[in-house]
């Protein structure tokens, strides 16, 4: 196996873990500490997907489904989201409500200012642009879209 893809994997990964845990704690916003970053993701999920199952939310959380049922209890409490209207009545589907909408993006906008700091005094606007580069093709590779 080609040495860089295997590099490529591991400080993605590391990236993603640690980094995700130092935005996590240096990010100062009151929402960061009303719901926890599984919370977060969850309602940006059922953002992207419009309408989901928790079952789904599950898979994507890579947890198992009983730990699902409380991010969306509090979710549900605090009308972020809520049970969609639909057809089949055997199947709730979740979805966000305004509410949810404001709240995800006061989060992005934090986070974003945030790393936006942390890159414009390290990365050059060339990497930036490779970055994104790289991984739209990633994204397209993986038809992240139709996940």
């Amino acid at each position: 196996m080609d040495q860089r893809i295997q590099e490529a994997v591991d400080l993605f990964t590391e990236v993603m873990v640690y980094g995700t845990e130092k935005v996590i704690k240096s990010v100062d916003h009151p929402l960061w500490k009303e719901y926890s970053p599984e919370q977060m993701q969850m309602l940006k999920l059922i953002s992207k997907e419009k309408q989901i199952t928790s079952s789904r939310l599950a898979v994507l959380q890579s947890v198992h489904k009983s730990a699902i049922s409380s991010r969306i209890k509090k979710l549900l409490q605090k009308e972020l989201i809520r049970i969609a209207e639909t057809d089949d009545k055997r199947t709730k589907m979740l979805e966000i409500t305004d509410a949810g909408r404001e709240v995800l993006a006061q989060s992005d906008k934090a986070l974003t200012e945030y790393i936006e700091k942390l890159m414009s005094e390290q990365i050059e606007d060339k990497e930036i642009d490779e970055f994104l580069i790289i991984f739209r093709k990633l994204k397209k590779i993986l038809k992240m879209d139709e996940v």
